[in-house]
């Protein structure tokens, strides 16, 4: 007998159970969530109780007139619940805290948040359409996503947010659904609406699964008009209701049902779903066995609206089997209905009971039974943190999808000598799309308004990328191309190698009638700032794609299709949070660059920080000179002064060791015979590499082109226009005798060795590797390195001689030259030396931006490889990393400066690693790299303006304060 006992308790145990289980408004406190919700049901009046079933709209950007209304609604008419529209957090949250301090009962509010509150509220966060989230392969990021919501719709007080859309979006045409679908894929749509649940509902805000029983099929705007599926009920259930049933099994709170005409379903074909007892009690509750929260979509809309007067609309809505009604119209005269429907039995007590009862639920479910006021203070920093946008981040990255690929034309390989335009299709900004492509090569913006011209215009160019830009305002927005814009994509594919990125719906792409001649499409699914720089970085093999497309496109692309593709470890673009930095931390170097401009140290310059390959950092201050006139910007160049070792001569020299041209333990004697028996004969190049080859720090070689006396240029050694015997360009309207370039090294060969033997910082050996690099590859230094390693790197904004390549208002001067040149250094390098070589020197001579020092520098990190290309062995970049004589307290390694060993000096700020390396400049340029740290930074100005003696800079030692900011804002060091 006890036995049995022991069963049947088991079985009823169970049942309890698995009847919470199926009832998602149950909580873990059974117990206390019914005494709670009896205790206030108990105390109801039939007019409250009516109240309750109301979700009213309420706006933060309206007059009093309309708080008045609310109030009224609430005080008068018990309105249970609210729903807020357009308006600001802030004045929301003001609102929300006074509509609950009138209310008898806690008052649900309710919100339209599909992809953030921006939905509605101005100055919150955006999060991308459902559309691009379903090309997402990880559905832990959607559940983050999830989470993400709840915390935003917790913190201003929203209890329900109707988000996820659930409907597969099997009609491209659908006017309201489509971007707001996860796409067309039942299994797909089901899964990423189950993550987003389960992450919301985790942060205690109820999820709603709209709309029931299914929008995504049709060609109508419910807003409108009433749509109508005729579909029979197996289609219905093996589709639109797939993801309802699997939903209904995870614990979705609540479900939306949509103004529908459902013949299967309902024959009253007028009847909308919403209003259908059929649908809603008959499919939804019986049949499916939903429990939870049943809402209507908006009453306000056309496909309920035109039915009937609201008040009957909003009856039967009810006797339907809804529990609440979404924006009802006219309370007033509803409420009279009901109680007259109450009276004569059509409106049960019981039925009544029924939906308060679970509205109480609900409210108990979200934390109103210990409701408490919205926390106004600092409301917008919490709606806006960073966490979102890595969150954010993450999801459009990890959306970008390939669906073509031919001839691996993705991710861009081979920059060698490759002409890139850009062309824009439609009506939307590109702005940020086209400036991340130029952080990787040049890339001209090519436009005409006739097509031949564009395609004259375009024949110079060996790839052409077309970014396709559409409204990102709302999801609603037309996607489509315009009939010329067709022709212009298809007449451009058919002459050239063609990219087409999509940066709007993927069903934009049922317009074009061939992608034969298209060689790459990008779907980038939206146009926001982020979508146009994660996918111009995506073009480039910053990181993998993986997206996968979440539409069909006819029969050409299939839905689930997607190309993955390498990661080429180009530089990518983000905030310094993704990789374990501070961004508040950071804000140090913007005061450390104050500091400068006021005290001017410099009249301007560029910063540029990275970690492990991700630039976080990238900042342009100031002016070019101290007049102010023109602001400095990324594009601009600076001389580089003897950084042009490490980036120039060094990585030729490290080449040369590899194609096994010379060796760092061979004697200068032997690499070049014209050193035979001189005093430098027997030096070995590691020693020059490492300053310790007793060689004088500098020789000031144009003194001896003046007159000792008055210091002015001699005229046998100077002409101010070109000839061919003048013809080494020294400055503007200044021409050297092209004979001193043997007197350069005749100098550098007979001066003596300095006694002392140790370190010895010298440029000398720099003329004397240029000398030998010319000789090995009979090829000028400066085309050496642009087509070995700029060329290849993308690094377009490096160079020599930068008047002959970047336009004059793009290079910031250096000096105002008194005591040579006699004049502002602008486009000529300001080392003496290097402009008697024509400006093309071993040591100095190069100009650059901060981006393409870090691709250098990060190239180096990255132990030789950079965008696909392996430029040295990794052991070569560790034999020229590497001090070769710490035994004798020397820090240098070879070509690279390396951190102090003497606590003396100060190369860097003592706090980055032994394996780091870098070097600095006299014109106020300093890079470095720690691969412990994966850090890159890059620091240029022009701080020997207006003289260099202006020596503020140096004496501050800003740029290694600087650089102990960047260690600094490493997260958990």
């Amino acid at each position: 007998m006890q036995k049995k006992i022991i069963v049947f308790i088991a079985l009823i145990y169970s049942v309890i159970i698995n009847s919470q289980q199926l009832d998602p408004l149950l909580v873990k406190n059974v117990e206390g969530q019914k005494v709670w919700v009896d205790s206030i049901m108990n105390s109801m009046t039939v007019d409250e109780k009516i109240g309750q079933l109301f979700m009213v709209q309420a706006y933060s950007n309206k007059d009093e007139k309309h708080k008045k209304f609310i109030t009224e609604m609430i005080e008068k008419y018990h309105v249970g619940n609210l729903i807020f529209m357009q308006g600001t957090p802030e004045k929301q949250a003001t609102l929300n805290n006074y509509y609950q301090s009138i209310s008898k009962i806690p008052l649900l509010i309710g919100f339209d948040g599909e992809w953030g509150l921006d939905m509605r509220l101005k100055n919150t966060y955006k999060f991308p359409w459902n559309m691009a989230l379903g090309a997402v392969q990880d559905n832990n990021q959607i559940k983050e996503f999830g989470k993400h919501l709840g915390k935003h719709c917790k913190r201003l007080g929203i209890h329900i947010n109707f988000a996820p859309v659930v409907d597969i979006n099997t009609n491209p045409d659908n006017p309201i659904i489509g971007n707001r679908s996860f796409g067309e894929s039942k299994e797909n749509v089901t899964q990423k609406a189950i993550a987003l649940t389960q992450g919301m509902q985790s942060e205690k805000v109820l999820a709603n699964a709209k709309h029931f029983p299914g929008h995504g099929d049709t060609a109508t705007d419910s807003h409108h008009t009433l749509p109508v599926l005729n579909f029979e009920k197996s289609r219905l259930d093996s589709i639109e209701l797939y993801p309802y049933k699997r939903m209904f099994e995870a614990g979705v709170a609540s479900v939306m049902t949509a103004h529908l005409s459902i013949p299967s379903l309902e024959s009253n074909n007028t009847l909308p779903t919403s209003l259908s007892k059929n649908v809603v009690t008959g499919l939804l509750q019986e049949e499916l066995g939903f429990e939870g929260l049943v809402i209507t979509d908006g009453l306000n809309m056309k496909g309920a609206a035109n039915y009937a007067t609201s008040a009957e609309i909003n009856l039967a809505a009810i006797l339907a089997g809804n529990d609440m009604l979404l924006i009802p119209q006219d309370v007033p005269s509803t409420i009279k209905a009901f109680k007259e429907a109450y009276e004569n039995g059509m409106l049960t007590e019981e039925r009544l009971n029924h939906s308060v009862r679970k509205i109480l639920k609900a409210k108990y479910w979200a934390g109103l039974n210990n409701y408490q006021p919205i926390i106004e203070g600092n409301l917008r920093n919490d709606l806006n943190t960073i966490q979102d946008e890595l969150l954010h981040r993450k999801l459009v990255k990890e959306s970008i999808t390939i669906i073509k690929d031919r001839d691996s034309v993705l991710p861009i390989e081979n920059l060698v000598n490759k002409k890139i335009a850009y062309v824009k299709l439609g009506d939307a900004s590109s702005k940020s799309f086209v400036n991340m492509l130029n952080n990787y090569t040049q890339v001209d913006v090519v436009s005409s308004k006739k097509l031949d011209v564009l395609l004259r215009k375009l024949k110079k160019y060996d790839l052409i990328i077309i970014g396709f830009h559409k409204s990102n305002k709302h999801p609603w927005k037309s996607y489509k191309f315009k009939n010329s814009e067709l022709v212009w994509l298809q007449e451009i594919a058919r002459n050239h190698k063609v990219i087409l990125n999509v940066l709007a719906s993927p069903y934009s792409l049922l317009q074009v009638k061939s992608f034969t001649n298209i060689d790459g499409i990008v779907v980038s699914y939206q146009n926001s700032k982020l979508a146009q720089e994660l996918s111009a970085q995506a073009i480039f093999g910053a990181f993998d794609v993986k997206g996968k497309l979440p539409v069909s496109i006819k029969e050409d692309f299939k839905v689930g299709e997607g190309i993955s593709t390498k990661n080429l470890k180009r530089l990518q673009y983000s905030i310094p949070e993704e990789v374990g930095m501070s961004s508040e931390k950071l804000k140090n170097i913007d005061k450390r660059i104050d500091t400068i401009l006021r005290k001017r140290m410099a009249p301007g310059g560029q910063v540029l920080v990275a970690r492990n390959g991700v630039v976080v950092y990238k900042k342009n201050f100031g002016y070019h000179t101290h007049l102010k006139n023109r602001k400095v910007k990324s594009n601009d160049v600076y001389d580089l002064a003897s950084l042009t070792k490490i980036l120039s001569s060094l990585p030729m020299i490290m080449k040369a060791d590899e194609d096994k041209k010379l060796s760092i333990y061979s004697s200068l004697g032997d690499v070049l015979t014209s050193y035979k028996d001189t005093n430098k004969d027997t030096l070995l190049l590691k020693e020059l590499l490492s300053h310790t080859a007793r060689l004088k720090s500098w020789i000031p070689f144009y003194v001896a082109t003046q007159d000792s006396i008055t210091k002015k240029n001699l005229p046998e050694f100077y002409r101010k226009r070109w000839s061919k015997k003048y013809r080494i360009r020294v400055a503007k309207n200044l021409y050297l005798n092209k004979s001193y370039k043997d007197s350069i090294s005749k100098y550098i060969k007979e001066a003596d060795q300095r006694e002392r033997i140790g370190y010895k910082y010298s440029d000398l050996g720099y003329y004397i590797f240029k000398e030998i690099l010319e000789s090995k590859y009979k090829t000028p230094l400066n085309k050496l390195a642009d087509e070995f390693l700029y060329k290849p790197l993308g690094a377009n904004r490096t160079s020599y001689l930068p008047l002959q390549k970047f336009a004059k208002n793009a290079i910031v001067p250096s000096e105002r030259d008194a005591y040579y040149r006699n004049q502002l250094l602008h486009g000529y390098v300001h080392d003496m030396g290097a402009a008697m070589q024509g400006g093309v020197g071993g040591h100095a001579g190069l100009f650059g931006n901060s981006n393409d020092v870090a691709k250098i520098m990060q190239m180096f990190l990255q132990r030789g490889y950079y965008g696909g290309t392996q430029y040295y062995e990794p052991e070569t970049i560790d034999k020229f990393n590497k001090r070769y004589y710490a035994d004798k307290r020397i820090r240098r390694g070879l070509g690279f400066d390396k951190p102090q060993i003497n606590p003396k000096e100060k190369p860097t700020c003592g706090c980055v690693s032994d394996k780091s390396f870098g070097h600095s400049g006299f014109t106020g340029t300093y890079t470095w790299a720690d691969p412990d740290s994966g850090i890159v930074y890059v620091f240029l100005s022009n701080r020997v303006y207006p003289t260099m003696r202006n020596r503020g800079l140096v004496r501050s030692n800003m740029r290694t304060k600087i650089q102990e900011d960047i260690q600094n804002a490493i997260q958990g060091e």
